[in-house]
């Protein structure tokens, strides 16, 4: 009965295997449920097999196909700082690594810088300043109110008391990131929580306000993955659109996304547009850099008759459908297979709509059909 399986396609060897064990059964268990007293492919069976056989009406449906689009996860920039050093200085120690989780507040290095140090002499000597522009404040306060003091003079006093502030506010902000360790050293908080994924300073390396980030902290409780896509593609893919995103360290495992944005300038490097799919990353599985494959629904155009893939049988190098005409009678057609997107298939001839396809034994019926 069945050819060579040699230059069919992928998707057609599980229904020659699985046509040739159940045929196979047919053939040892035929007197058991099939009775074929029929004649021109009508077919007659057993009411306690007919019992167990189901069936579906074929429908007319807007054609979909699967498109597959490489993709990539990386960091969501919203959600990340790179630490660049603002002052001159010299490492003292680290007390972080790559990959390590920090929090918000956590002292990660310290260093000694010159400059600091000047910054805290500068707010200190404010300090100083404000509280004896707070004292001079409050004799003149006592002096006007005595009538021995002008309202200007009083005014100027006020003045110079809120210049003084402004300026140790400023000073304190400039000092903020670095908190005073004692004995010339200052130390260095992470900005945020997350996770260090990168690290360019040591213990005794010197630092400088180049703008070359002593660090990053990432937060990848979300991330995004980018995914490429090609200028012949372009019709298929809009924002809005549902997506799995599937990887090859977690196989079996697919995580629904939607696409939140499309680029509309085409990648200089890589000739793609980029679709970006903001993802929560439970459990972190999706780590920066990886690999990932992102498939989409797309609409062909086209309107066809469609059934469950299960229920076509491959054989003689064609596919075939075993239709109920009537209650108990069956027959064969020999369909013209469109296409197929996961679990349904594209008939483009041989099935009408509303006719019942069997979708289970029907490679028994077949087999009993085709022995007539």
């Amino acid at each position: 009965m069945m050819n060579s399986t040699k230059h069919l396609p992928a998707f057609c060897v599980p229904f020659v295997v699985l046509f040739v064990v159940l045929a196979s059964c047919a053939g040892k268990r035929g007197n058991e449920r099939v009775e074929n007293r029929g004649g021109g492919g009508a077919g007659v069976f057993k009411p306690a097999f007919l019992a167990e056989v189901k069936t579906v009406r074929a429908v007319l449906s807007s054609r979909e196909a699967e498109l597959t689009l490489s993709g990539k996860v990386e960091y969501d920039p919203d959600r990340m700082v790179r630490y660049t050093s603002l002052v001159s200085g010299t490492v003292e120690l680290t007390r972080f690594s790559i990959g390590d989780r920090v929090h918000k507040g956590q002292e990660l290095l310290e260093l000694r810088s010159a400059e600091i140090s000047a910054m805290l002499a500068n707010e200190l000597s404010l300090e100083a300043e404000i509280e004896v522009a707070e004292r001079d404040l409050q004799q003149k306060q006592d002096l006007f109110d005595d009538s021995l003091l002008s309202e200007k003079e009083l005014l100027e006093s006020k003045a110079r008391l809120r210049q003084a502030n402004v300026a140790r506010a400023k000073a304190k902000a400039d000092r903020a990131p670095f908190a005073d360790k004692g004995d010339g050293r200052f130390a260095v908080a992470s900005p945020m929580n997350g996770y260090i994924v990168d690290k360019r300073v040591a213990s005794g390396s010197p630092v400088a306000p180049d703008g070359n980030p002593l660090f990053v902290v990432a937060d990848l409780s979300v991330v995004w993955i980018m995914a490429n896509v090609y200028a012949g593609n372009l019709l298929f893919v809009e924002e809005g659109m549902p997506v799995e995103v599937t990887a090859l360290s977690y196989p079996g495992e697919v995580f629904a996304g939607r696409i939140d944005a499309m680029s509309q300038v085409f990648d200089a490097e890589e000739k793609v547009l980029k679709a970006r799919i903001v993802m929560k990353n439970d459990g972190l599985k999706f780590k920066p850099e990886m690999s990932v494959v992102v498939r989409l629904r797309r609409k062909t155009g086209q309107t066809l008759i469609a059934v469950p893939s299960d229920a076509l049988i491959f054989d003689d190098n064609s596919y075939f459908a075993v239709v109920e005409t009537a209650s108990g009678k069956f027959e064969t057609r020999t369909v013209g297979l469109q296409g197929h997107y996961r679990d349904t298939s594209y008939v483009a001839e041989g099935l009408r709509e509303g006719d019942s396809v069997v979708v289970k034994h029907q490679l028994l019926i077949y087999a009993g059909l085709k022995g007539e």
